[in-house]
């Protein structure tokens, strides 16, 4: 399945989209006016190439206000979805903070930090799960990531039920520092009222991450978080 319009990187772009969307990124904001200049094509071409741009939510188009006689030609910018199909960092970054909170304070104060994060994303998610049993409970939670997420399912075996995530939207923090993925198995511990163990993982290089139900083993009452034991590197 393709990747969603606004997560396509940059370079997968037509030419024309890529130097229109270079140029604004560089000397924005700018008219249609000027980004035609240079450009060796004609206004109307340009306009009709902002206007697929501006649809696709890349680009904003706001009034300019400079007093010049006749109408206002728009300024574009970049939206923040216009910003994304450059090149990033955020996971370095995420990476890097990781690990200063881990040596700045240790893994005790780590641990505090996930699980701070896993309470906000059960008071996010308890609600719409309220009433619910577990096989509704985990249709809804395949948006955990993203609404309407077409990564992930949930299949059904002799032992249970099973959430499978073929994408991982943090996999290079999540493949630099696995500790990350715990978040994910207490939050949907907590969620679903039982132990849940992910079998397969990106990390041990299964192409995906399958989360199991043990509806055998409900949760303790006041669990919060917990790390993961992680496997020998040579299984």
């Amino acid at each position: 399945m393709p990747p969603e319009p606004n997560h396509i990187p940059i370079k997968f772009l037509p030419e024309t989209q890529q130097a229109l969307l270079t140029a604004l990124k560089q000397s924005q904001p700018a008219t249609i006016g000027a980004l035609t200049e240079g450009s060796g094509l004609s206004y109307e071409t340009i306009r009709q190439h902002i206007a697929r741009l501006e649809a696709l939510g890349w680009i904003d188009r706001q009034q300019s206000h400079d007093g010049a006689a006749g109408r206002p030609e728009g300024l574009l910018r970049l939206t923040t979805d216009g910003e994304q199909l450059f090149a990033k960092a955020y996971d370095e970054l995420a990476v890097a903070l990781i690990d200063t909170v881990a040596d700045r304070f240790g893994s005790t104060a780590m641990v505090e930090v996930l699980s701070t994060i896993a309470d906000a994303k059960v008071a996010e998610w308890a609600p719409k799960l309220e009433g619910k049993g577990l096989s509704e409970r985990l249709e809804i939670l395949k948006d955990l990531y993203s609404e309407h997420d077409p990564y992930t399912e949930v299949t059904h075996t002799d032992d249970g039920p099973v959430l499978v995530e073929n994408n991982c939207p943090y996999h290079a923090v999540a493949m630099a520092r696995p500790a990350l993925c715990s978040l994910t198995v207490s939050v949907l511990s907590r969620l679903l009222g039982y132990q849940v163990k992910r079998e397969c993982s990106f990390q041990k290089g299964d192409g995906c991450c399958t989360f199991k139900v043990q509806q055998n083993k409900p949760i303790e009452i006041g669990f919060r978080f917990a790390l993961e034991e992680q496997p020998d590197s040579d299984e």
